[in-house]
This record gives C-alpha cells, structure tokens and sequence, in this order.
C-alpha cells in the first residue's frame, strides 16, 4: 500500500515541474487525492460493496472536481495534471504511466450494458479538454492532442488531433520509410506523402515512389551483371536533388 502511495507521489515529481515536495502533492494536488480515493472506491467496487463504492466516489468527485467511476480499472503511476472536470467512465481501462490533463472525458458512446469506454494501453498521454469515446483502444505510447475528439482504434506510438480525430505522426512502417528514401533520393519533398494529403495524390505518388524504387533495383542488378560479364561501365553519378527553390541553376551563377 504505501509503495502504491510514494509511486503516485513520484509520478508527480516526474510529469509536473510545479511539485515542490511530497508534502505539497499530497495536501493540494487534486489529480493525487482522485486516484487514492478511486483506489479504495474500486476496491470497495470488486468486493461487491457498490454503494459504498458509488458513495465514496461521489465524495472524491465533490471534493476534486474529478469524476471515476468506481468500476473503472486503473494502472500504476496515473497521474491526472490539474484534473477540473475529468471524467473516467465505468468500463475504462487504464493502463501504466498514462496522464490525463483537466476536461478530459473517456466516455462511452451507447446505453447498452457491456464494455462501452475506452481502453488506454501503457504510457498514454490525453491533452486537456479532448474527449475519448466507445469501446476503442489507444496503443501504448500514443498521444492524444487538446481538445480531439476520438472515436476510433489509435494505433502504438501515434498522435491524434482535431475534430474528428486524425493521426499526424506515428511510427513509420518498412514500406513508408522505403518511400521516405526514394523520396530523398529523387530530391522530392517527402511530406507531400502524408496522411494529410488529398487520399487520391498520396496514393499516385505512393504508387510513383513504389514504381521508381522498383526501377531503380533493377537498373543496379543490371549494372551488376555487367560488371561480372567483364564490361567495365564508366556511369556518371546522379547528381544530388537537394537544391531549394531559391537557389539559381549552376549555369545561371556567374
């Protein structure tokens, strides 16, 4: 129990600049005193002690502006920043080292009985203000932008924003950072491929990056089986693509 107490402590210190001493977390950090009482409400809750449960919730919720549901499952080193106005639901799920900033809402989305919030795998971070809802899962490490509102599967390692929620970062795949290099290599702006593109230009250029990466492997297998054959080729080498839009050509110079 009082290793639980001095991690949630510690998980202050480690996500808020502001914390001072233990002493302080403990006597004004509302985000802490939520999670302890949760901590006893869900116990309560799992020994079939619901209205207790229920009771002591609605107590921490008056007393910190923090609404947790006593059913809700919550991991280790949760930290809720601030906190005013957060709402966990019954059915969320919450994994290790996951942060919450103030308005968020990990809600549900139907009145039917079941699993109906959130699940939040490892290391989540959920910006102030954006409202997470249905029976989704957020991959561990993602981040979650202020103010999104998310209804869909947010995949390990990406960032969400907006309304609708959308990703604009996450790890790239092999076959991406295949086109990411052909992009360099050909001196092509390799942002023109992301997922804020227009569906129909991303996948022409996707398709062109694909086709030039193809072509470029077999002109090297080619040149290869030439040299092994005893032809001696005397290729010039490609020039780099790497000039900007304000640099003047080389003949111009001068």
């Amino acid at each position: 129990m009082f290793e639980r107490i001095q991690e949630d402590i510690n998980c202050v210190f480690e996500r808020d600049p502001a914390a001072r001493s233990a002493f302080e977390v403990i006597l004004s950090y509302p985000g802490f005193h939520a999670v302890r009482i949760h901590r006893l409400a869900h116990w309560l809750w799992r020994h079939q002690m619901k209205l207790a449960a229920r009771v002591l919730s609605a107590f921490g919720r008056w007393l910190t502006g923090i609404e947790i549901h006593p059913g809700a499952v919550i991991g280790r080193r949760f930290f809720i920043d601030h906190g005013m106005g957060v709402v966990i639901g019954e059915t969320t799920c919450i994994g290790d080292d996951c942060t919450l900033y103030h308005g968020v809402t990990l809600g549900g989305t139907s009145w039917e009985k079941g699993k109906r919030h959130p699940t939040l795998e490892n290391d989540v971070v959920v910006g102030a203000g954006a409202k997470v809802l249905g029976p989704i899962t957020v991959g561990r490490g993602a981040r979650i932008g202020s103010n999104a509102v998310v209804v869909k599967d947010v995949p390990e390692g990406a960032t969400v924003v907006g309304i609708p929620g959308h990703i604009v970062g996450r790890k790239l795949s092999g076959k991406v950072q295949q086109r990411h290099a052909m992009a360099k290599k050909i001196g092509f702006d390799a942002y023109g491929t992301t997922q804020d593109m227009p569906d129909p230009v991303a996948r022409a250029i996707d398709c062109l990056l694909d086709h030039l990466h193809v072509l470029d492997s077999r002109n090297e297998k080619i040149c290869e089986a030439l040299n092994r054959l005893g032809e001696r080729l005397d290729l010039p080498e490609l020039p780099p693509c790497e000039a900007t839009l304000d640099e003047e050509p080389a003949e111009k110079k001068g």
